[in-house]
């Protein structure tokens, strides 16, 4: 009877012992061996900007192909996907017209992804501001035949800037749609982020069926901030805009996806990866280069420290999650239809700043466990394991009763460069890349090992 108490009171003292040991491996690899940062400089300089559908895209595509395959995954294959092909054409030209101060002059703007072009011919109309989608609905035909401005702004006074922009993003994502059914010519959206400066922000536009489709651009937080000064004390004001994008034909492509056989229970599965397509401008390096570099690292660093998993560890580069979300509603589709069983889902897709914990999607059981685990990551500065969330592109996965989950970094710079020309290798910094890819590994090692 002593025997058994004592092994009952030893054994999970020995396992604390023997995870805490391994995860300190585990950080000392990434900090001091890690090839992250020279990886995702190779994404961004040498491949660049990734929009689905395009020659870098396609180059990505091989490029995280061969890396898992040099580091000796077991498999490493592409899955097909058909994705959209947006082309952003001639630079946008967005331009005040009759300024009773000012005369005619130039705002910084960018088209926003999926817009139909204004041509050659361009768009001049009266503007008119509202703050929500809500305040066009009240309007109605008054936005006819105008240019209709979203001047909401993300709300500064929530601490978690995601928070934030999903109260401002519907501007963006439907505005068009909005006005356009009320007879609007297009619209101007406040860039989303609580930083002012001359940056205009991209991101995804999505047309609502049998409603109109009008062009739509985006404009700095600076500009649109003159704007709506200019419009107080000015009737009558007009704007001329000019963008030449199209929707092509869907093009063919792929998600990446490279296995790390189980030993146990191979045919049971845990996902990690971020989404390898990003926007046209800058070169994606938070949004999400660094997240596809982190979860390859997951795998390699199983392989490089001879970790054998339990379960089979799937890490997956899905292409086409800033305009569709095509991989990884195909990655979900596929993985259904082959009956496949998915134990966890971790992603990385908020930037690749020092990260803090984990967000997590299940069942309060589960969450209950990965909290428990909080005591491995404090030594790491990893403490934030209360909040609710998951990344998009594993979500498909929650229809399948799948535990989600995403790292989580300090939240505060990420909108300084997203969606934007900032969005450079240069703007990522190596030791929190590290500190990333290392977190990442230790939680994918202690859902394997611990199980769900």
């Amino acid at each position: 009877m002593k025997k058994i108490l004592f092994t009952l009171i030893l054994t999970p003292i020995l396992l604390f012992a023997q995870h805490e040991e391994m995860i300190k491996k585990i950080y000392d690899h990434q900090l001091t061996k890690s090839p992250v940062y020279e990886n995702l400089r190779y994404l961004c300089k040498e491949i660049g900007p990734r929009l689905s559908g395009s020659p870098q895209a396609a180059a990505a595509v091989e490029y995280t192909r061969q890396l898992m395959m040099d580091y000796g995954f077991d498999t490493v294959y592409l899955q097909p996907v058909m994705v959209p092909h947006w082309v952003r054409g001639k630079k946008e030209v967005t331009r005040v017209t009759n300024s009773d101060i000012y005369g005619s002059f130039e705002l910084n703007s960018i088209a926003l992804g999926n817009s139909i072009g204004t041509g050659p011919e361009g768009v001049h109309a009266e503007i008119i501001e509202v703050k929500s989608i809500e305040e066009v609905n009240e309007l109605g035909k008054k936005v006819k035949d105008k240019i209709v401005f979203f001047n909401g702004e993300m709300d500064p006074t929530k601490i978690n800037t995601f928070a934030a922009y999903g109260g401002a993003v519907l501007q963006r994502a439907y505005g068009a749609s909005e006005a356009g059914k009320f007879g609007a010519k297009a619209v101007i959206i406040r860039s989303l982020t609580n930083r002012r400066d001359d940056i205009p922000h991209t991101g995804s536009l999505v047309y609502k069926p049998m409603m109109p489709k009008i062009p739509a651009v985006a404009i700095s937080t600076n500009d649109a901030d003159r704007l709506s000064r200019i419009l107080q004390d000015q009737d009558g004001l007009k704007v001329f805009v000019q963008t030449q994008c199209e929707m092509k034909e869907d093009v063919l492509s792929y998600n990446v996806i490279g296995e790390i056989r189980g030993s146990e229970s191979p045919e049971e599965y845990i996902v990690v990866g971020g989404h390898l397509d990003s926007w046209d401008v800058g070169e994606g390096a938070h949004d999400d280069g660094g997240g596809t570099m982190m979860s390859i690292e997951v795998g390699r660093t199983f392989k490089e420290l001879g970790i054998q998993p339990k379960h089979t560890i799937r890490v997956v580069m899905f292409m086409n999650e800033e305009n569709g979300l095509r991989g990884g509603k195909e990655y979900a589709r596929v993985a259904q239809e082959k009956g496949e069983k998915h134990i966890a889902g971790l992603e990385s897709d908020s930037g690749s700043f020092g990260p803090r914990g984990f967000s997590s999607l299940g069942s309060d059981e589960k969450r209950a466990k990965v909290q428990s685990w909080a005591p491995y990551f404090r030594p790491y500065m990893v403490w934030d394991f209360e909040s609710i969330g998951s990344g998009a592109d594993i979500s498909p996965l929650a229809e399948q009763d799948v535990f989600l989950m995403e790292m989580e970094p300090n939240p505060q710079k990420y909108f300084n460069y997203h969606h934007t020309e900032a969005d450079v290798f240069e703007s990522v910094d190596k030791r929190e890349l590290e500190l990333g890819a290392a977190t990442m590994t230790a939680m994918i090692y202690l859902i394997d090992q611990e199980g769900l």
